[in-house]
């Protein structure tokens, strides 16, 4: 019989994050169960600004589950409100500039005599090695310096980013088990510490095919491969056109290319010279990716995708943002289901990656407007009475 409690039930995380990397964090603690309280300045975070919806979508998608309090930290005030908040907490999650913390006077040193057992968990762009501490902490700034955009795109075109926001999330994804990891660590020591994942560091393993292919040619690989296995060690592993756009195709078995070779009507090529092994097919990838184009360009993806699936060959339609939205399965699975915002109405947001046998996810709850739950977390956690929250209100301390 499986616990309903989820994992982190009972903890609680205060949550300085902004943009996408800091609130991704807290957003997969969320999803695990913990009190996550969204800690904005009072006339909003960064993502709030940048678009003239006072709900702007990235925000929607990446704050679920989060209670919401407008909190002016400049203010010595809102500073001892939220060193306050510190003393009831077990994590506080930011991504702010090296230095913006201390700053305000809640740095690590303030937050540790708040209370010890506090964990602070830093996303930063870059560690104290590299000599970038001055370069914000971006994702574009992160995949150029990280070297992503040197090995996307095509070989005789500019370097590329990637298309989704890779650095900010990888890093936030890995800054929730830097989290947890404190949170197991304080189990034995009791007392908590300040981890931190620079996102230059949480991004290179994304880079494993071309560091393997680079540092195994001793440098002579190119760098960009296109839509091409990065280390050119796989074919065919491309994208190829299909009547209605366009398809992945990927051999990375032998039985993979048999069962191939015989749906494209050519099963001579199991056995014939320079298509019989891996090693061969990557010699000879510009042949090999003719055979699938001429079989592929004759139909629509979902004739292709089936007739392949149906052999056991590795392949998928490359489906664009609008099929994304429209994909029952995801919406029912609970990946990107459509809850009832306060301002906005039905929208979409993120739901949570984690699935438990035998336990239903946390129910989705949209994200907070700027300070929708002010009043209740101070009341609730600080006992502070309506005439003190109203006074606060007044005073631009909290919104």
């Amino acid at each position: 019989m499986v616990d309903d409690k989820l994992a982190l039930d009972g903890i609680t995380v205060l949550d300085l994050g902004q943009v996408y990397n800091g609130p991704y964090c807290s957003l997969l603690l969320a999803h695990l169960g913990a009190h996550v309280i969204k800690v904005e300045p009072i006339d909003g975070e960064h993502t709030r600004r940048r678009s003239p919806q006072p709900e702007p979508y990235p925000l929607i998608l990446l704050n679920s589950n989060k209670d919401g309090l407008g909190l002016n930290l400049k203010s010595g005030q809102g500073r001892r409100l939220f060193l306050d908040l510190v003393a009831t907490a077990d994590i506080v999650v930011e991504n702010f500039a090296e230095g913006v913390l201390e700053r305000l006077g809640c740095g690590w040193d303030e937050l540790q005599s708040a209370n010890p057992r506090v964990i602070l968990a830093s996303g930063r762009g870059f560690n104290d090695h590299g000599g970038w501490g001055g370069v914000p902490a971006m994702d574009l700034a992160v995949q150029a310096l990280g070297g992503v955009l040197a090995v996307t795109g095509f070989a005789d075109g500019p370097p590329v980013k990637c298309g989704g926001a890779v650095a900010d999330i990888l890093g936030g994804t890995t800054l929730a088990v830097a989290a947890l990891a404190a949170l197991h660590e304080r189990e034995r020591t009791g007392r908590g510490q300040h981890v931190s994942v620079p996102m230059l560091d949480a991004t290179l393993p994304t880079l494993t095919s071309p560091l393997a292919g680079y540092l195994e040619t001793g440098g002579t690989l190119p760098e960009r491969t296109g839509n091409r296995h990065g280390g050119l060690e796989v074919a065919p592993y491309n994208v190829y056109r299909c009547k209605d756009g366009w398809m992945t195709v990927f051999c990375a078995r032998e039985q993979h290319w048999r069962a191939l070779a015989t749906t494209l009507g050519h099963p001579e090529l199991v056995e014939a010279d320079g298509f019989s092994s891996m090693r061969s097919r990557a010699q000879n990838m510009d042949e090999v990716d003719d055979l699938v184009t001429a079989w592929t360009t004759q139909r629509s993806r979902a004739e292709a995708s089936a007739a392949l699936l149906a052999q056991g060959v590795p392949c998928a339609p490359v489906r664009g943002i609008g099929e994304l939205l429209d994909d029952a399965g995801l919406r029912d699975s609970g990946a990107l289901p459509e809850v009832e915002h306060a301002t906005r109405g039905r929208v979409r947001a993120f739901g949570s990656p984690f699935h438990v046998r035998g336990r239903k996810p946390r129910p989705l709850v949209p994200a907070p407007t700027l300070g929708q739950h002010s009043r209740d977390v101070l009341h609730s956690r600080l006992d502070l009475s309506g005439d003190d929250i109203d006074r606060l209100l007044t005073e631009g301390v909290i919104a």
